[in-house]
């Protein structure tokens, strides 16, 4: 295995060891106040993972937007990470070419950078208006560290196409 592909492969574990607690910590909290007698009020707090703002919406009969982002933000990257193990461990070069293909098709669908931004979105919206305030915590972090690292990994990555891929003389 190429050193390419070895630099993939300790990527991709250090995505899976972000992706983990970037699903499960706190990533945003809002909170909206008014004032009463020149003093703000808390009237709404709200603090959310990624994991727990899926569990609201599914909760709250909201299973489209609950499926999508359980989907794009949770399924897809794992399935990725998983097929790149697979690229790695197939000795076929055209199967491997293939899952690589597909893999790179499924990756334009893991939308865990554009939700992460989704959520720095919101960050900035919160703290544009005087009642609201948003703060983001290490959970946010980590999901952004998450999306760097795994498409990074995938920059790394290197599969020939079967013709070009190296070939091995069998003795017998």
């Amino acid at each position: 295995m190429s050193t390419r592909n070895w630099i993939a492969v300790g990527l991709t574990i250090v995505s899976l060891f972000l992706i983990v607690p970037g699903l499960r910590s706190d990533a945003l909290t809002i909170t909206a106040s008014i004032p009463i007698f020149n003093k703000p009020t808390e009237i709404f707090k709200e603090t959310q993972s990624i994991l727990r703002a899926i569990q609201r919406l599914y909760d709250s009969k909201n299973y489209f937007v609950a499926g999508l982002i359980l989907l794009f933000s949770v399924v897809v990257p794992f399935i990725k990470m998983a097929l790149l193990g697979v690229i790695l461990w197939v000795r076929n070069p055209a199967t491997k070419y293939r899952l690589y293909l597909f893999t790179r098709s499924v990756s334009k669908w893991a939308m865990a950078d554009v939700f992460a931004v989704g959520v720095f979105i919101a960050f900035m919206a919160g703290n544009a208006i005087d009642n609201l305030d948003a703060r983001v915590h290490p959970g946010f972090y980590y999901f952004i560290a998450y999306c760097v690292v795994s498409n990074l990994s995938f920059q790394f990555l290197h599969v020939p196409p079967p013709d070009q891929a190296p070939t091995t003389i069998s003795r017998s």
